[in-house]
């Protein structure tokens, strides 16, 4: 690897920190590491996450190469904890870089790439620059499929379309990255959450095409297809979770209320006033990621609840009367309806910051 790679000499310093993340590496590990090195990168920041005592000696190799510190976790805390970590390391030591690139560390990324992507990220200020692969033959079909379904279900729920979710090589932008550190996905899920950070940050995503390299097989991919596979989907399912549990919320009071009142409106009105609580609550901030102060959100998010609120009304009675089915069903028929239309409103408006721009495909 590093014989493909220019010595520092040949090209100028890459001054853009280069955080890794690593747990159990092999050979590939300092192959990288140094070919970065070689190719002028200035700052390289590994994060040894909890690797047992067999990996000590592709660690110690990493000592050689100037610039290069490797910070550890006592134990194994996930890739996103170690990214992190990185990130905070990045944030105090290097305060007036542009932003961080994150790689992989068993050698699905080539330095160039990573470099390229770095650049990238120097011209595309304020902006997170995607290391996009293309997933034609000769890609194993669980990433191919896997990245295929998420991509689809992301487009849907964040409203985005990106050719390759679930990339490790990322240009971050440095305003981005202190919100990231308040992510709590410790995992793989990590990743997609930065995404839909960067929505709601209204921070623009641009795509760099780079080489798409599998290792025999990805065998050496520590991604977990179960269990790495249902966290992500989780991150990406809690959006209707939330929205399922205010609709039951909702409907179980509006229940109790007319059953005891036998009127519409004053039960549609107390059952969606104790469901925005808690909706409101859960969209801010485990769903949407929300900082933006309540006097800016909630005003928003308040003439949304009364405007779905009158046409739910609207719909109950209309059903209920016209077309004579019971309350309830109607109720439910109603909600049902608004539900897409109520997501895409707090995804595009409510909970996001005034947009700065679009996706980008190179």
């Amino acid at each position: 690897m590093q014989s493909s790679v220019q010595r520092p000499q040949e090209r100028s310093r890459f001054e853009v920190p280069i955080i890794i993340p690593a747990f159990q590496p092999g050979v590939r590990l300092a192959a990288l590491v140094g070919a970065l090195s070689g190719a002028g990168a200035s700052s390289i920041i590994v994060v040894n996450d909890g690797s047992g005592p067999d990996s000590d000696r592709y660690f110690e190799e990493l000592k050689h190469w100037p610039g290069t510190i490797v910070l550890r976790h006592a134990i194994n805390l996930g890739k996103g904890a170690a990214l992190k970590t990185g990130i905070n390391h990045a944030l105090c030591a290097y305060p007036h870089a542009v932003g961080v690139v994150t790689a992989d560390a068993d050698g699905q990324h080539h330095a160039e790439d990573i470099l390229k992507v770095g650049r990238r990220l120097l011209t595309e200020r304020g902006a997170l620059v995607l290391g996009t692969r293309r997933f034609g033959d000769g890609v194993p079909v669980r990433s191919r499929l896997g990245n295929h379904i998420t991509a689809t279900v992301m487009r849907f729920l964040v409203g985005t379309r990106l050719s390759d979710t679930q990339t490790g090589l990322r240009g971050i932008p440095r305003d981005l990255l202190p919100h990231l550190l308040v992510i709590p996905s410790p995992g793989y899920e990590f990743e997609l959450d930065m995404l839909i950070a960067c929505k709601h940050h209204s921070v623009r995503i641009v795509e760099e095409r780079i080489r798409t390299i599998y290792l025999e097989g990805n065998r050496s991919s520590h991604f977990n297809p179960l269990l790495d596979s249902l966290r992500i989907y989780f991150t990406l399912l809690r959006y209707s979770m939330v929205s399922i549990l205010t609709t039951v919320i909702d409907n179980l009071v509006f229940y109790l209320l007319f059953q005891s009142s036998g009127i519409i409106l004053s039960s549609q009105i107390g059952g969606r006033l104790v469901a925005l609580v808690f909706n409101y609550t859960a969209a801010r901030k485990a769903v949407f990621l929300s900082n933006q102060p309540h006097r800016t959100v909630l005003t928003r998010y308040l003439l949304l609840v009364v405007a779905s609120g009158l046409l739910s009304y609207m719909l109950i009675n209309f059903l209920s009367t016209s077309i004579h089915l019971p309350v309830i069903s109607a109720k439910v028929i109603a909600e049902t309806a608004l539900f897409f239309a109520n997501f895409a409103i707090q995804r595009d408006f409510v909970f996001t910051r005034a947009p700065r721009g679009e996706t980008v495909a190179d």
